[in-house]
């Protein structure tokens, strides 16, 4: 990939939110919700590269109608977080494995791959800007949304010539309030999430647009979160509406499905697996069927089952649900291994805990 050098000029908000009210919208900030002032932009052309990088004030965009973006979904995100840490510095964690992500998405979507060099710089950048809006609260961070969309104007098919890439930052508290909380799925039947040679491995809105008809019906059907069955054989788990999957057993290993190209390569569950096996644990990436799933956690070979993912990090799975059947894993609560994983991720990222792998990244 070519070297480009880009400096993001800094374009202060000629009117930003006033620090008592920020301070009162910090207090509960929910997830996704509270806005920082800035974003990082920057632009690509055919012809030019990457260029006019800045930290700007966070304004609606002015789109043209025709934009590719809005009939061919060329579109990509990444989402990470930015952390305080326990002696007041700021870190975020493993942002070069959002990097790669990001541009290998980027290279499935047929557009421009962005130096990392620069992906870093954008949220560092914005998060040393916006470092008054990192919430005080329990479990509190700062979440970043880094996407590319396709602007070019211009209604042929074809990838564009013209791209937009941006950084959001939202301030957020604890994905579950009180501690993480196990939560119902539902497996779908129906619906599939991603089909062998498609986009699964990619991290595009499209992705998440077929998944939520599915969503809404578990919902409906009074479940927190569906989980899908692969596309070909609707008998192998892959993964939730957002999150990687893994089982824990009796014996204390632990299985999660393949990265076939099919799921997300979450970089939360590629931490759990490296954790897992610093601690001797056996871990397997193999296949796991739904028909095994009932009749492990039938018989009890099955103790506990969890999700992963930036936004909760890591969630317990209590109950499982299908067209024809229901099971509880364990005892329907959060399981000793689940905890575990979710507090030593956790103690990691705040710095509270030894980072063996150089996981962290502190910017100030």
């Amino acid at each position: 990939m070519e070297a480009f050098s880009v400096n993001f000029a800094f374009e202060p908000h000629p009117s930003p939110v006033p620090a008592n009210e920020r301070a009162a919208r910090l207090v509960d900030p929910g997830f996704g919700r509270v806005f920082t002032d800035h974003m990082a932009v920057m632009h690509y052309s055919e012809g030019r590269g990457w260029h006019d990088g800045r930290i700007s004030q966070r304004v609606p965009l002015t789109m043209d109608p025709a934009s590719s973006v809005l009939h061919y979904a060329q579109e990509i995100f990444e989402g990470l977080k930015a952390y305080r840490l326990e002696d007041g510095g700021l870190a975020l964690f493993r942002p070069e494995a959002n990097a790669r992500r990001f541009n290998a998405s980027a290279q499935r979507m047929a557009m421009p791959e962005l130096p990392e060099e620069l992906f870093l710089e954008s949220v560092e950048q914005l998060v040393l800007q916006e470092r008054e809006w990192m919430p005080t609260v329990e479990g509190g961070s700062l979440y970043l949304r880094p996407f590319m969309i396709a602007s070019e104007a211009f209604l042929g098919v074809k990838p564009s010539a013209e791209y937009l890439y941006m950084v959001l930052a939202s301030s957020v508290g604890a994905y579950w309030k009180g501690g993480a909380r196990a939560v119902s799925l539902w497996v779908s039947h129906d619906y599939t999430r991603a089909a062998p040679g498609g986009t699964g491995a990619a991290k595009c809105g499209g992705n998440y647009a077929t998944s939520l008809v599915a969503q809404q019906e578990a919902i409906r059907r009074g479940y927190d979160q569906v989980v899908f069955l692969d596309a070909a054989e609707r008998r192998w788990i892959e993964e939730l509406g957002g999150m990687n999957i893994f089982f824990v057993f009796e014996d204390g290993s632990l299985r999660t499905p393949p990265l076939t190209g099919t799921i997300l390569p979450g970089i939360t569950r590629d931490s759990i697996l490296q954790i897992a096996r610093d601690q001797g644990l056996i871990v397997q990436e193999e296949p796991y069927s739904i028909d095994e799933w009932r009749a492990d956690a039938a018989s009890g070979r099955l103790i506990e089952s969890f999700a992963c993912g930036t936004a909760a990090v890591v969630t317990p799975i209590g109950r499982v649900a299908g067209p024809d059947y229901e099971f509880t894993i364990g005892s329907g609560g959060t399981g000793q291994l689940t905890a575990h994983f979710l507090e030593r991720l956790t103690a990691i990222q705040r710095g509270r805990s030894k980072d063996s792998h150089g996981w962290l990244r502190r910017i100030g």
